[in-house]
């Protein structure tokens, strides 16, 4: 999925012996280089994957805060029995 437009940066990765061996077996097999096939991976590996830093997942946890009900009262001082119970089911 490059585009023309697309500016490769050289990098050096480091791969095992069985990694390396497989990679090529897939390159011969499918016709395709070696740089392309650890790109296409990076990309799956990537996909749908987005950084979100500490600030931005503090803030959701404080909005998601208290918008949950587990319907017990007394939770501050029961958790232990009710975390107890929840995991026998």
């Amino acid at each position: 999925m490059m585009h023309r437009e697309t500016v490769l940066i050289r990098t050096q990765v480091q791969l095992t012996n069985d990694q390396l061996k497989r990679l090529r077996q897939l390159s011969s097999a499918t016709g395709k280089s070696t740089a392309e096939l650890i790109r296409n991976a990076v990309d799956q590996s990537l996909a749908g994957k987005s950084v979100v830093d500490r600030k931005d997942r503090i803030e959701r946890a404080i909005r998601l805060a208290g918008s949950f009900s587990s319907g017990h009262s007394d939770v501050s001082a029961e958790h232990d029995a009710h975390l107890a119970e929840a995991f026998k089911k």
